[in-house]
């Protein structure tokens, strides 16, 4: 077969590249920023900042390795994976139901909802979200267009509501302490504190950003928001909108190595890079640092702030005392809606990772044949629903246990795929695109970390340590 070949596309301008990094970020809203961090920091103060910070880092560097990828072959990672790996799809299928089937983000943002409403069955609650989204979802006529609109707004009012109550609440040795705490500092301790059990740090660690397989989905959000060559791929259209099987091309195009292309391609690789700096790891950050911040002001030593998620619950009884009492709920109202938001955008991202790797093994080498992608994907979204609902029918229901069994679950998972990707690019990408010596060795670090910590949890749970 002839090969044919494209252009790599003219860059973009930079205010038309921003949106994966919203719906990258939007992803760890609900389990690291607004839950785990902030219980670490209600329970153990600010002295263990400098993970959130250095969690959100290793994600950055993790994140543009997967970016690099699409942005030159113009098709998601797992597509490249399936050709090098044969096995690859069916763990990824695997690890990511198992990963985030876990409804922990959204049983968060019922109990919170409920304690605002007084209901206290929350899980009733939390069964209607679950259908809710699957409602929205299967609604848009393109799912990428709806989830970038969601989420950005999503972010762009709850961060500076957050920013705002913390700026005002907190005081300046609480700003001490967090300074104090994004260089290991704690009150009494260095770096860890005593008692902090070491599978809820690795979750709210592998949480700092999206986590777990959920960074691989970048693959394919920048390939729709039509990053490089991705320009020249396929979108996903909404469940009302595709009711035929048609012919899908999952692989990229190939380009000529020109001196143009490749001009082409680093402005674009600079760009995608100060923007993913900006919205994922600046926002991000400083979105992780004020959450805890307003934990540690209103429920640090407070009562019953160790037992799950009731810290939520009672910064926003602390926020109601300082302020006014409308302003306590409208927190925790945003809280919800900020976890219901990030549920909403796991749903999408797992659903996705799960049909492109499905539809690649059913497809094959047959370049002829008709699948539909999204009739795929929705299937695999309401069996999530519906294995969601079936927990918490059989009250199945604590957040917290819930987020930390899936993050440490997902924790492992992004030992493997730091290293398949790293793998991937070294074989695929031509020499002048491949990373460069000091990432390299940065990947190595965040995959010895990952796996250091992943086998010292295991080996904690079963008694070995």
């Amino acid at each position: 077969m002839k090969s044919t070949y494209k252009e790599f596309p003219k860059p973009i301008a930079f205010k038309k590249l921003i949106g994966p990094s919203f719906i990258i970020l939007a992803l760890g809203l609900g389990s690291g920023e607004v839950i785990l961090w902030p219980y670490m920091a209600a329970n153990y103060g600010l002295g263990i900042a400098w993970g959130a910070i250095l969690g959100i880092t290793f994600q950055y560097f993790i994140n543009m390795e997967i970016e690099r990828y699409a942005l030159i072959k113009g098709e998601s990672v797992f597509v490249g994976l399936n050709r090098i790996f044969g096995w690859a799809a069916y763990w990824f299928i695997f690890s990511t139901f198992i990963g985030f089937g876990l409804p922990g983000i959204i049983a968060a943002g019922a109990k919170v909802f409920a304690s605002v409403v007084g209901f206290e069955e929350f899980k009733w609650i939390a069964i209607a979200f679950l259908i809710i989204i699957g409602l929205i979802l299967s609604a848009g006529k393109t799912v990428y267009g709806l989830m970038e609109k969601l989420t950005r707004s999503i972010i762009l009012i709850g961060v500076p509501f957050v920013f705002i109550l913390a700026i005002y609440i907190s005081s300046k040795t609480d700003w001490i302490e967090l300074a104090n705490g994004i260089i290991g500092k704690g009150i009494d301790y260095q770096f860890f504190p005593e008692g902090l059990v070491l599978a809820t740090f690795l979750a709210a660690f592998a949480y700092s950003g999206a986590g777990g397989n959920l960074n691989l989905t970048q693959s394919i959000y920048v390939k729709e928001k039509g990053y490089g060559m991705g320009k020249y791929s396929q979108k996903l259209a909404g469940l009302f909108t595709a009711k035929r099987d048609e012919k899908i091309k999952l692989s990229g195009e190939q380009f000529k190595l020109t001196k143009e292309n490749i001009a082409r391609y680093k402005t674009w690789w600079k760009r995608i890079s100060i923007e993913h700096l900006i919205v994922f790891w600046f926002i991000g950050g400083i979105s992780m640092l004020l959450l805890m911040l307003l934990a540690y002001t209103t429920a640090y030593g407070v009562a019953g702030s160790a037992e799950g998620i009731n810290f939520v619950i009672n910064e926003g009884a602390a926020i109601a005392q300082t302020t006014f009492p409308l302003l306590g709920t409208l927190f925790l109202i945003v809280v919800a809606i900020m976890l219901f938001q990030t549920q909403l955008g796991v749903m999408d991202s797992t659903s996705r990772i799960m049909a492109e790797n499905f539809a690649e093994k059913k497809l094959g080498k047959n370049e002829n044949a008709k699948i539909n992608l999204s009739k795929i994907y929705y299937t695999f979204l309401w069996a999530q629903i519906a294995f969601g609902c079936t927990l918490f029918l059989l009250n199945i229901h604590e957040p917290k246990t819930l987020l930390v069994l899936g993050a440490v679950i997902n924790a492992f998972a992004m030992f493997i795929h730091v290293a398949l990707v790293s793998i991937l690019n070294h074989k695929t990408l031509p020499k002048v695109f491949r990373p460069s010596i000091p990432r390299k060795i940065i990947l190595l670090i965040i995959f010895t970390f990952f796996g250091f910590f992943s086998i010292l949890v295991f080996g904690d749970k079963i008694g070995i340590f």
